[in-house]
C-alpha cells in the first residue's frame, strides 16, 4: 500500500513556482497560481505539514565562494559490513566537500559529488580525507566539463 499524498494541478503549480523562485510572496505566488492569497496560503501550509515542501534553501553560485571545480566519484568499499559502511558514510556526510552522497545498488557502491576550489584542493581533498578512510577500495574520478542542467 503506498501513502502517497493527494496533490492536486495547483498544488503542483504552487510546487513548481517555489522551486524556481522559494522567496515569492504569498501575494506573488497566488497570482501565479490563480488564486486569492489565503487558500494559497492555506495549501503551501498544507504542503509543507505533509513534508511535500520540506524546506527552503538559497542556491549559492560555487565560483562565488571558491567551489566551482566539482568531481563525481565513483567509490567502492572492499566490504559491505554494517561498521565499514556505517564509518564510510559517517566520514563523507560530514566531509564539506562531499555536496551529495549517494549509496547505490550493484556496482559503483557510492556516488559522491564534490565541489572544491581547483584540482590542487580536489587532489588533497582525496589523498587526506577519501584514501584515508578504512577500507575503500576504488575510487574513479570524473571531471565536469559543463553542467547542462544543475540539480535543484
Amino acid at each position: 500500500m503506498c501513502n502517497y499524498l493527494v496533490v492536486d494541478a495547483t498544488d503542483w503549480a504552487i510546487i513548481a513556482e517555489l522551486e524556481r523562485d522559494g522567496r515569492l510572496t504569498n501575494v506573488e505566488l497566488a497570482h501565479r497560481v490563480g488564486l486569492t492569497t489565503g487558500p494559497c496560503l492555506r495549501r503551501v501550509q498544507r504542503l509543507e505539514a505533509d513534508g511535500v515542501i520540506r524546506g527552503y534553501r538559497a542556491v549559492i553560485d560555487p565560483a562565488a565562494v571558491g567551489r566551482s571545480f566539482e568531481v563525481l566519484l565513483d567509490l567502492t568499499l572492499e566490504a559491505q559490513d554494517a561498521d565499514t559502511v556505517g564509518h564510510f558514510e559517517q566520514t563523507m556526510a560530514q566531509a564539506s566537500e562531499v555536496v551529495e552522497l549517494r549509496r547505490l545498488f550493484g556496482s559503483p557502491d557510492y556516488f559522491v559529488r564534490v565541489a572544491v576550489a581547483d584540482l590542487a584542493a580536489y587532489e588533497t581533498f582525496l589523498s587526506r580525507h577519501v584514501m584515508t578512510i578504512p577500507r575503500v577500495e576504488r575510487v574513479i574520478s570524473r571531471f565536469t566539463m559543463k553542467t547542462i542542467k544543475p540539480a535543484r
